[in-house]
């Protein structure tokens, strides 16, 4: 293949806008490109799916999202500066949704291959759990779930990524009652009642929890605030959004269990009113798996534990083996001026031809 042909597959998608929830024009490109091959494909609204003839062999899926989240001010131009590709989920995830294309291109009907290979390219990964196109098709493609193992390729550096955090948000609310500022005795202020549950936060270290020798670090943060109503009233209602970050073997009870726990024991006199807006499970290690033992025997990655909530959670959740591995540049993701690095490019698509045996 010619190198140059990852690249401009790269700019050409960056440069079809695909914020998540108007992935159309997107998934009208990746269909229309494989349409002519010998691969099966199918449309699920826009989500596209292709896959070798089944020839009874462990079967790979090769997992991208083709959304991004929206543009920023501060973004650039698309272009090329040396080894850096600039574009809007340039690295999260429009190198990987290339380099499938590309593989997806390169497998004609699979035939000197020692798998199956199936790809997916779905849309809205980067909105709510509930929204996303994986889940509606991994219910209704059952040849999905005869997956031997998945590969989501979320920007990873080319790092084998085993398992992944769960994810849970919450609302957390103070009520107080209002008063003029010049008076505050003759009210409560509810923004003050958050101090102990802000004090007991600043203070919490991450909790470490080892998974088949990799390290997870659960967390919990504030991450949006939001009281009062004017300058001159003491607020009566002050809300915080919550994000814990669960390990691996954490069930979505039990994480929410501890949210309900640590602000109880941080405000035990005035217990804040908790609502919960998402739970998105954790995702599984499956270092044991053959089809994951030949890969990195093919090429030797590094393998590391998946501090974030990915994809992976869903297909293990449906009964796949998945693992992240991706060609971006996991700390540009969701970045001002976004850029992959081509290098990581080549030698993410590299690695997956060898392993496919892909010219």
């Amino acid at each position: 293949m010619n190198p140059d042909a990852l690249v401009q597959r790269t700019l050409d998608l960056c440069r079809i806008p695909s914020v998540t929830g108007n992935e159309a024009a997107c998934a009208d490109y990746v269909e229309a490109a494989l349409r002519p091959t010998p691969l099966k494909i199918e449309r699920h609204g826009q989500t596209v799916l292709a896959r070798t003839p089944s020839r009874g062999r462990p079967l790979v899926l090769l997992v991208g999202h083709l959304d991004t989240v929206p543009p920023k001010a501060t973004d650039g131009p698309i272009r090329i500066e040396g080894d850096r590709l600039y574009g809007l989920g340039a690295s999260d995830m429009k190198v990987g949704v290339a380099a499938m294309m590309e593989l997806a291109l390169a497998m004609g009907d699979g035939a000197g291959s020692p798998y199956d290979v199936g790809f997916v390219f779905y849309d809205k990964e980067e909105g709510p759990w509930a929204k996303s196109g994986l889940g509606p098709v991994l219910e209704d493609v059952r040849w999905l779930h005869e997956a031997a193992l998945a590969f989501c390729l979320e920007p990873s550096d080319n790092v084998v990524q085993v398992g992944c955090l769960g994810t849970l948000h919450a609302t957390v609310t103070f009520v107080g009652r209002a008063a003029h500022s010049a008076r505050p005795w003759q009210g409560d202020n509810a923004i003050h009642q958050a101090a102990p549950l802000l004090a007991a936060l600043a203070a919490r270290v991450p909790h470490e929890v080892d998974c088949d020798g990799h390290l997870f670090r659960e967390v919990l943060s504030a991450t949006l605030a939001s009281g009062g109503a004017t300058r001159n009233v003491i607020p009566d209602r002050f809300t915080l959004n919550l994000n814990y970050r669960f390990a691996p073997g954490r069930s979505d009870d039990s994480a929410v269990a501890e949210v309900r726990r640590f602000c109880a024991e941080a405000c035990p006199a005035s217990p804040p009113q908790i609502e919960l807006h998402e739970v998105a499970p954790s995702g599984r290690v499956v270092l044991d798996n053959a089809v994951l033992r030949a890969f990195l025997a093919c090429n030797g990655n590094t393998v590391t534990a998946k501090q974030a909530w990915t994809d992976v959670a869903r297909l293990s959740r449906a009964g796949i083996d998945a693992v992240n591995l991706g060609p971006g540049v996991a700390a540009q993701a969701h970045q001002a001026d976004e850029y992959a690095s081509i290098a990581l490019l080549h030698e993410g698509h590299a690695q997956f031809a060898r392993f496919l045996g892909v010219g």
